[in-house]
């Protein structure tokens, strides 16, 4: 029997597929990128729909319930994609500067 919560997890499963599809038709992803992002979202819909599939990570990790693990994944998620835009924006931030200090210097002249 599927729970509520399975549902919309499964609706969510599918919206994400599809936006992956349309984000590669649109020449926004690149094969590689597309397959990536298909499999996470399969593997989501697998766990969504069998979710007993982690009773032995969990039990090896010593994790009660389910939900307490997705929390634990979540925050690991959040955390490393923080870290993540941080270093990216770092990275641009530097590169605008270096183009605008060249762009001043030739107008100096």
């Amino acid at each position: 029997m599927i729970l509520g919560i399975q549902l919309l997890g499964v609706i969510f499963g599918l919206f994400m597929l599809y936006l992956t599809f349309l984000h590669f038709k649109r020449k926004e992803f690149t094969i590689n990128e597309t397959g990536f992002w298909s499999v996470v979202w399969i593997v989501f819909l697998i766990v969504t729909l069998i979710p007993r599939i982690l009773d032995p990570i969990l039990e090896s990790l010593n994790i009660a319930r389910t939900m307490d693990f997705f929390i634990i994944l979540g925050f690991m998620f959040l955390i490393f994609t923080n870290f993540y835009t941080y270093g990216v924006v770092r990275k641009t931030q530097k590169k605008v500067e270096r183009v605008v200090r060249e762009v001043a210097i030739k107008r100096a002249k």
